[in-house]
């Protein structure tokens, strides 16, 4: 093992942790990350949040800073990669310099899929993918200003929450009927609305920007004829991976690197994990799993197989949001329409339960993260639950 050399391209949570798994699992071979950022690696999710609103906004790193050196990781920061050759099982970088692989694991996360029509805006446009991005988004959040987000996914309700605290006016543009829509359950989804709408954010469902200029002011033509004024603009629509090294290098890809349940890629050498990953299951589908949570998980996954070990169990899936004082915990399956209740979303405490066959298979913690382990085990287990039981607060989750 000594004589491997394991090279791990990208410095976000997923290339970190497999970095940090090879050592735990007991690789002691050269390691090398590679990332196109200045920054040691560092966590993303307080973009969004405390990157914005915190007095003095630090980055959080993903490891101790004397982490690297101790476990003898060689750090390439802000480099780009120019090439990977497959056959001569090589990297080069953009300056011309050449690192031989063993093994090597693209965790190359992805990047805010681009609308030309607002990009056109100029610098009053903001994409939030990295600490560059938040850092420039901070200083347009002043207060009294006019925000305009289009998306209201996550992030774009993170956003919403984040700029309304910093005193500014914000006003939401969601193509879809409701918001959250690719990840929440209906009844999370009205307490989100609800939420924003009483803390004076406007949320415009079913609409789309049809014309954008900047002027004095940013202003936007809505496909129904309405115009709105803004000081910036903020977009998330979705993302586009970051597999052209991989591409390139002949990987089959689609909108992401292909990889299997090991997080191996067609070429037996190579591997993938976090947001550029996309997993065919076995019907032939193809899946990513765009969390924090999934990009830990992968990073063991991935590490595992490198060391040709035992695969982590899998867990049931696990995500969260922070907007405004409120925070919620998804956990398990978030498809299906019949969701329980136990406690009341008006007191901002509360839990959704989704059952299947008796079984819970997903839930839903509103400002009850103490609960989340507990959820956790119980949707693993697959044991029967009653309804009642459920919604019963007097009936502890840990007794179920």
């Amino acid at each position: 093992m000594n004589e491997q050399s394991i090279a791990i391209i990208g410095g976000g949570q997923a290339g970190a942790m497999a970095a940090a798994a090879l050592r735990q699992q007991g690789f002691n071979g050269a390691l090398h990350l590679f990332s196109d950022e200045i920054h040691l690696p560092y966590e993303r999710p307080p973009l969004s949040k405390a990157m914005l609103l915190d007095d003095n906004p630090q980055l959080q790193p993903v490891l101790p800073p004397n982490w690297w050196q101790e476990h003898n990781v060689q750090l390439h920061l802000g480099v780009t990669l120019r090439q990977i050759d497959r056959a001569a099982r090589t990297l080069t970088l953009a300056d011309g310099q050449t690192y031989r692989w063993s093994q090597l694991l693209l965790a190359t996360g992805a990047a805010a899929r681009p609308l030309s029509l607002l990009d056109a805006l100029g610098d009053r446009c903001f994409r939030l993918r990295h600490a560059g991005d938040a850092e420039r988004l901070r200083s347009a959040l002043q207060p009294g200003h006019s925000i305009v987000i289009v998306g209201a996914g996550t992030i774009g309700l993170e956003l919403a929450a984040s700029a309304t605290q910093r005193g500014c006016r914000v006003t939401v543009v969601e193509l879809a009927p409701t918001v959250m829509g690719r990840n929440a359950p209906a009844p999370v989804r009205e307490y989100l609305l609800a939420r924003h709408r009483l803390a004076g954010v406007r949320v415009l469902l079913n609409s789309a920007i049809e014309h954008a200029e900047a002027g004095e002011c940013l202003t936007l033509t809505l496909q129904n004829g309405e115009t709105l004024q803004a000081d910036a603009l903020i977009y998330g629509i979705g993302i586009v991976a970051n597999d052209a090294l991989a591409r390139d290098a002949g990987l089959e890809t689609a909108n992401g690197i292909i990889v299997d349940a090991t997080c191996a890629t067609a070429d037996p050498a190579i591997f993938a994990a976090g947001d550029v990953a996309i997993t065919r299951l076995a019907d032939g589908s193809l899946r990513r799993i765009e969390s924090w949570e999934n990009a830990n998980f992968q990073a063991q996954v991935a590490a595992a197989s490198m060391l040709d070990l035992p695969l982590p169990d899998a867990t049931p899936g696990w995500f969260w949001t922070d907007q405004y004082s409120d925070n919620i915990q998804f956990v398990g399956e978030m498809q299906g329409k019949n969701w329980l209740c136990r406690g009341n979303p008006d007191d901002r405490k509360a839990i959704w339960f989704q059952l299947y066959e008796g079984s819970l298979v997903g839930a839903v913690a509103l400002n009850n993260g103490r609960e989340v382990r507990v959820l956790r085990k119980l949707i693993q287990s697959g044991r029967s639950v009653s309804k009642e039981s459920l919604c019963d607060e007097q009936v502890p989750l840990k007794s179920l």
